[in-house]
């Protein structure tokens, strides 16, 4: 057990991983192939510009990057889709692009990452979002974003409806990536329950803090970050400092708003909590050192809906 996990404050009993388990999980992974999983959420394309400082500008008194590297990276949905791609599954991405150079260059990765395209929806009034991450070398100097945050025309919810529609009977289930970047609105989110209950087909859900948990209600599970968790429920840090025990009403909260079955809540380096059938369960890091956990929460909802999709 990591030692973030054995310190843990928290009154809630971990989850205990036994040498017989670790075998069966082992041959369990192989089962994750072949499951066909449609995901919905905004895409977008990250770039780094990386390079050294060295001198000021005598332009303005801003450093001046020399740069000796850039890198281009799936980012958001398109993460968690070349996440399902990797662990061997099929992803049946469903978002909309731009008509411009970032969406040419999305589809490009895609390619590259196994991760087909023919779902994703063009509008050319919207910009592909974009994500300029300029460093030098550990530090990250400046961030730029190219996008837009309205909501879809409706014109093109309508298109993102019917493509939901067709693809629900050939896949296992539903994963709901919500940025809120403009894709997900109330219509569609009500609409997408509805076609996922009509076909059978649970949904499970990555939220943002900014909706209220109702918006969500009737997806099967639930996977808020700890500090999502806090604003969709309502209780704050003073709360927790004042009653450690106030983290299982956050599950019940939730539960109770959104009516699903199961809530996981990510905690970074302490581990996840999961929240089930009246029960809660810690289930601890084991440690690792690593550069770059960017989209780890993309990586815990890919994995676990191929798992429940798996049996």
């Amino acid at each position: 057990m990591s030692k973030a996990a054995g310190s843990s404050p928290l009154p809630i009993p971990f989850f205990q991983v036994t040498g017989e388990m670790k075998s069966r999980l082992v041959e369990d992974v192989k089962k994750l192939a072949g499951r066909r999983l449609l995901i919905l959420g905004d895409v977008g394309l990250d770039e780094y510009v990386m390079g050294e400082v060295r001198r000021i500008s005598p332009e303005a008194p801003v450093p001046v990057l020399e740069v000796d590297s850039q890198d281009l990276r799936l980012g958001l949905a398109a993460n968690v889709a070349q996440n399902v791609s990797a662990l061997g599954g099929i992803p049946y991405l469903v978002s909309v692009v731009g008509r411009d150079a970032g969406a040419d260059r999305l589809r490009e990765l895609f390619q590259a990452k196994g991760v087909p395209t023919e779902h994703l929806i063009e509008d050319p009034e919207r910009p592909t979002t974009r994500k300029t991450r300029v460093m030098a070398k550990h530090h990250h100097l400046v961030r730029v974003d190219y996008e837009s945050r309205k909501f879809l025309s409706a014109e093109a919810e309508a298109k993102t409806l019917r493509r939901i529609e067709t693809l629900l009977p050939e896949v296992d289930a539903v994963i709901l990536e919500d940025y809120a970047k403009g894709l997900l609105s109330g219509t569609l989110m009500r609409e997408l329950v509805r076609l996922a209950r009509a076909h059978a087909k649970p949904v499970y859900v990555d939220p943002h803090r900014s909706n209220a948990a109702d918006f969500y209600r009737g997806v099967d599970l639930i996977k808020p970050n700890f500090d999502e968790a806090l604003a969709l429920s309502g209780i704050s840090y003073d709360d927790l400092r004042d009653s450690p025990a106030k983290v299982a009403q956050i599950g019940q909260v939730l539960l109770e708003r959104t009516g699903a079955r199961r809530l996981i809540v990510t905690r970074g380096k302490d581990g996840m909590i999961l929240f089930e059938d009246g029960k809660t369960v810690q289930v601890p890091t084991y440690a690792r050192q690593v550069f770059d956990v960017t989209g780890a929460g993309d990586t815990v909802i890919a994995t676990l809906a191929l798992a429940l999709s798996a049996g």
